[in-house]
């Protein structure tokens, strides 16, 4: 355990800097999720889905929770997916 006082300050700030990214990185795995099901079953609304799935990757990217050339691989390999 840390033993200075920004030290502890620095873990505290750690801990919740991690679970923001990690609640961000489920949104964007449910989302792909839900986009490759709608994909399968051939349902109407995987052009909306397509929209929220980038918006939501681009706004990860921009806040530095995944690189900003593996956001564009994802959309990229999304849009593929979709358009085929």
């Amino acid at each position: 355990m840390a033993n200075h006082k920004s030290a502890k300050k620095r873990a505290k700030q750690s801990q919740v800097r991690r679970m923001r990214n990690r609640s961000a990185k489920t949104t964007l795995k449910n989302l792909e999720k839900s986009l490759r099901a709608a994909q399968e079953t051939g349902a109407d609304t995987k052009d909306e889905l397509m929209k929220q799935t980038q918006s939501a990757i681009h706004k990860a990217a921009k806040k530095g929770i995944i690189h900003k050339k593996t956001a564009s691989r994802k959309i990229s390999r999304l849009f593929k997916l979709v358009t085929a």
